[in-house]
């Protein structure tokens, strides 16, 4: 089968189901509108006089020293007895949310995205294929490539903010990331099993075969090009860093409304807990005497056992990773309504001052809780999706296993071009350039795969999983402490 194969009907009929579904059917529009979000009404003018004794005033006008004539804003008591109504999500609804055409196409695309994964797993293990493009590698990329995209449209819209301090934020989060990163760059493989240190070398080696057979003699040295490259690193983790600092300073404050919204359900709660925590357990699977050398030399009295093998431990890595996704998923509801409930949450605290305010900044107020939803849904989500896809990349391309038996490591699955003619038969002479081509091609696609081994992507996708994972644990740790004691004070 050549490279216009099975897979690739596949990605095109997934492509035009959602293309053709997505007005109709749409997995990120039923997330927010499935009837299990409730969001909270603001009241109209009429209702908030009626609760401040007021009747509707006489226009009156105010004369500026410019001339213009104004009305004045219309203001109630703060300790008004206020109640807000509150009604489930409805498409409609989510129409005016700001942000939700991006949330709802990235949401969709890693639905068939997966899903185009999920058939192409299937089918190099039922099928034992040998020889064709795994397109799933291409969507997970993709998938990555949207979701920091996204992020980084919000991380944008953050820092063109002039007040609040979010520029200062964004810029102190990412040269933290720097520091961090350079840091865990010096780490030894004893202690940090990424495997970026034998996966380079093994790039620099076969890149430097590659450029001897081009005719190029003169290559950087070794120390030189490793320096380059850990830099390259260093600025691609301060950047995603600076991507996930507002999902995890929002996911700590979701995470704590979340709590006190099921404080009569412990079981929850525990739930609750376990996927806050869950990122420290990616980054515990990496660190190697706590998981890799305790599991291949666990005490049992006075003589050690080995609990499963290398390459088990390495698949049952990637079921945790897997896991750990689903219950992130399935907690989403929870942090989602937790931040609805924002908005009664103002209206209780508005109650305790004095003074008066504006209609229309209470209205104001609650109406901008819900207009952000979608915000916070990419924020929740967008996270767990990188570690997810990421996670993807680093079985199929580091040659892994879902299964708990040993694989023999390989290359990963090639570029196979055989054409599949279309059209009137080409001539003798056609056929003949043809061919070469196609065997030019398979040359340099041969060439570059033998170039990016399994060896080098283990190391870059390992180190990938575990820098998200990472992220999200110092920025929502922090705002675990921001939230819970600065702003507290």
């Amino acid at each position: 089968m050549g490279i216009i194969g099975v897979q690739l009907v596949v990605s095109l009929l997934m492509a035009t189901l959602m293309h053709r579904l997505a007005p109709h059917y749409s997995i990120g529009r039923w997330l927010l509108c499935n009837g299990s979000l409730f969001r909270y009404k603001h009241p109209s003018d009429d209702e908030l006089r009626a609760l401040s004794g007021k009747q509707k005033p006489k226009i009156k006008r105010d004369r500026r020293q410019n001339g213009v004539m104004e009305s004045k804003p219309e203001t109630v008591p703060k300790d008004i007895n206020l109640y807000l109504e509150s009604k489930p999500i409805t498409p409609l609804d989510a129409l005016v949310l700001r942000y939700f055409m991006d949330y709802q196409w990235l949401v969709d695309f890693v639905l068939y995205a997966t899903l185009v994964y999920t058939f192409t797993e299937a089918y190099y293990s039922l099928l034992n294929i040998q020889g064709e493009v795994n397109v799933g590698v291409l969507w997970c990329l993709l998938t990555l490539a949207f979701g920091l995209k996204v992020l980084f449209s919000l991380m944008a819209h953050y820092f063109k903010t002039e007040e609040g301090g979010e520029r200062s934020v964004c810029l102190a989060f990412a040269f933290l990331f720097v520091l961090i990163a350079m840091l865990i760059l010096i780490v030894r493989e004893d202690y940090l099993e990424f495997g970026l240190e034998p996966g380079f070398a093994n790039l620099y080696e076969n890149v430097k075969v590659f450029l001897k057979q081009q005719g190029v003699v003169d290559i950087l040295p070794y120390s030189i090009s490793r320096l380059i490259f850990k830099l390259l690193l260093v600025g691609c983790a301060s950047f995603i860093g600076a991507c996930l600092t507002f999902p995890g300073l929002r996911l700590a404050q979701t995470h704590l409304d979340a709590l006190k919204m099921t404080a009569d359900n412990p079981l929850m709660q525990i739930l609750l807990h376990a996927n806050f925590l869950s990122p420290i357990i990616v980054l515990l699977l990496w660190l190697k005497p706590i998981t890799r050398d305790f599991v291949m030399n666990t005490p049992l009295g006075k003589e050690k056992m080995q609990l499963m093998s290398d390459p088990m431990f390495d698949t049952v890595r990637l079921w945790i990773i897997v896991g750990i996704c689903v219950l992130r998923l399935a907690m989403t509801r929870y942090h989602l309504q937790a931040y609805l409930n924002l908005a009664e949450k103002w209206v209780e605290l508005m109650k305790k001052e004095a003074g008066n305010i504006t209609i229309i900044e209470i209205q104001r107020k609650i109406s901008r809780v819900f207009c952000y939803l979608c915000v916070v849904t990419v924020q929740y989500l967008g996270p767990i999706i990188l570690i997810l896809h990421a996670t993807l990349l680093l079985k199929v391309l580091g040659d892994y296993s879902w299964g708990f038996y040993p694989e023999t490591p390989g290359v990963s699955p090639a570029v196979d071009i055989s054409p599949v003619p279309s059209g009137p038969p080409p001539t003798a002479e056609e056929e003949e350039d043809y061919r070469a081509a196609v065997s030019h091609i398979t040359a340099a696609l041969s060439t570059l795969r033998n170039v990016f081994t399994p060896l080098f992507y283990r190391g870059l996708f390992s180190f990938l999983t575990w820098w998200l994972a990472a992220c999200q644990v110092v920025t929502s740790l922090f705002g675990l402490y921001f939230h819970q004691y600065l702003m507290a004070s």
